[in-house]
């Protein structure tokens, strides 16, 4: 295969540490690094077999030892089956051709992965063979494109925009808003003494609906202060909040079946005592949390897991990329629900403000034929240091989707480093994904040929140190 090169890994020499660690191994033996070669290695390397024979005094063999009552029969390594689609996986590499970033597709009823994409890839058979050992050396040096990590699975950022449709769920669970709850948008929103933040939804009347098919930072701004501010203690409020962020998954390890990832921030009262120790810091500090800026950090995985929660209404399984193994059943776990803290009725108004998304709102040029997409744009604003002045280069691009509407297949998060406003090329990737899974072919020929031919190899030449801070769409 050429193909998933991220998601199977691949297989090195034993350390030293591995081999004085676990006796089944010795010098010289392979064993998985990364991928599926390293999760599922126990069930993949089989057994050795083992003779014992003897000899004489002039080294010859004499026969086996005991009849080879002591010998053990080599046993091959089990079947296994993974949930990555290969049609979909491949489509969305080729998509993410001359680009960085990541794809992260999961079966909301099963919590399967159906794609896991990392952009810059690499062709998997090179660390094949002999030329193993030189290939992986020349991939590991690439400090540009960084072939070896996995985006999807690693890459830690502020979610932006599609933050806010959690931060509504969570309104919606501590009545601080009802989904008739209105605000009107003036373009900016006032708070604290002096303090301003910028909307470019258009401005007017939002409600829950509009306001997340808009993507208004006003709505879910006041949204997020009404919510802390339920309780005296800002503190108490917090962590309240972080407790019904974290039952989406968000800020601690999924547990999922592939042995690298990255933990995440949601923060809690404690957190910000720390930060503000001798500051009474209260909603109106931390408002940029309510448009996942702040110190909000995920990782796509987490974000798709997530959309995968919100398209079941309240539950989602434990992302895994195992299907079947040979003679041993799957770990529970993998089919277990995850409750999250929202009631299943809060998720209605907010599913028909992702739709609308598609409809009227930030991604209506995106539209699938004959599928009902629900989604959500989001961008993040991207600033290094250069010549030690803090300087802003291109825009992350993120969007969340799941399709259809109703009995969702597919749930989904693109993050494309450097690729503009949301819409702009994660989006049309999103779409050109839900389609191709849905429908076995792609119809939107002149949107797939416009993210093909698109390189943005001139954005990563840049000075760039991938610390993105998050901003309206």
């Amino acid at each position: 295969t050429t193909i998933g090169a991220n998601v199977l890994g691949y297989i090195a020499e034993a350390t030293q540490y591995q081999i004085d660690n676990d006796p089944y191994y010795n010098m010289g033996d392979l064993i998985g690094k990364q991928g599926v070669e390293l999760s599922y290695e126990e069930e993949l390397r089989g057994v050795k077999g083992i003779k014992f024979i003897q000899k004489d005094r002039f080294n010859r063999d004499i026969g086996p030892y005991k009849d080879g009552i002591y010998d053990t029969v080599p046993q091959q390594g089990k079947d296994i089956t993974i949930s990555i689609d290969a049609d979909l996986q491949e489509y969305g590499e080729r998509l993410m051709q001359k680009k960085h970033g990541g794809i992260v597709a999961i079966e909301p009823s099963s919590g399967e992965i159906l794609a896991l994409v990392s952009a810059p890839t690499y062709d998997p058979n090179l660390l094949v063979g002999r030329q193993r050992s030189r290939n992986f050396t020349k991939l590991y040096n690439d400090t540009i494109n960084r072939p070896l990590i996995d985006r999807g699975l690693l890459r830690m950022h502020e979610p932006g925009s599609p933050f806010k449709v959690f931060v509504s769920l969570v309104a919606l669970q501590e009545h601080a808003i009802t989904p008739q709850t209105t605000l009107y948008c003036s373009g900016v929103y006032h708070y604290g003494r002096r303090g301003t933040m910028g909307c470019h939804c258009g401005g007017g009347k939002r409600d829950l609906v509009l306001g997340i098919a808009k993507s208004c930072n006003s709505y879910f701004a006041n949204a997020f202060r009404k919510n802390i501010d339920l309780y005296p203690d800002a503190g108490k409020a917090m962590d309240i909040w972080s407790d019904h962020m974290k039952s989406f998954g968000f800020g601690n390890f999924l547990g999922y079946d592939l042995a690298i990832g990255k933990k995440g921030n949601i923060p809690d009262g404690a957190y910000y005592d720390k930060w503000y120790p001798d500051f009474n810091w209260g909603a109106t500090t931390i408002i940029s949390n309510s448009i996942g800026q702040g110190e909000v950090l995920v990782t796509p995985i987490q974000l798709a897991n997530a959309t995968a929660a919100i398209a079941n209404k309240g539950y989602y399984y434990t992302p895994h990329i195992i299907k079947h193994i040979e003679g041993k059943p799957i770990d529970k776990k993998y089919t277990t629900k995850n409750q999250t803290t929202i009631d299943p009725k809060h998720f209605d108004p907010v599913i028909q403000g992702l739709f609308d998304v598609y409809n009227n709102g930030t991604a209506w040029f995106l539209k699938v034929p004959g599928i009902d997409v629900c989604g959500k744009t989001g961008t993040a604003e991207n600033f290094t240091i250069i010549d030690g002045k803090r300087t802003q280069l291109t825009d992350h691009s993120i969007f969340i989707a799941f399709a259809p509407k109703d009995d969702p297949k597919i749930a989904l998060a693109v993050f494309v480093e450097n690729g503009y406003y949301g819409a702009r090329w994660a989006g049309r990737i999103a779409s050109l994904m839900i389609e191709k899974y849905l429908k076995g072919e792609v119809t939107l020929k002149q949107m797939e040929q416009m993210v093909l031919d698109k390189s943005l190899e001139e954005e990563y030449a840049k000075p760039y140190s991938g610390k993105p801070f998050t901003i309206n769409n």
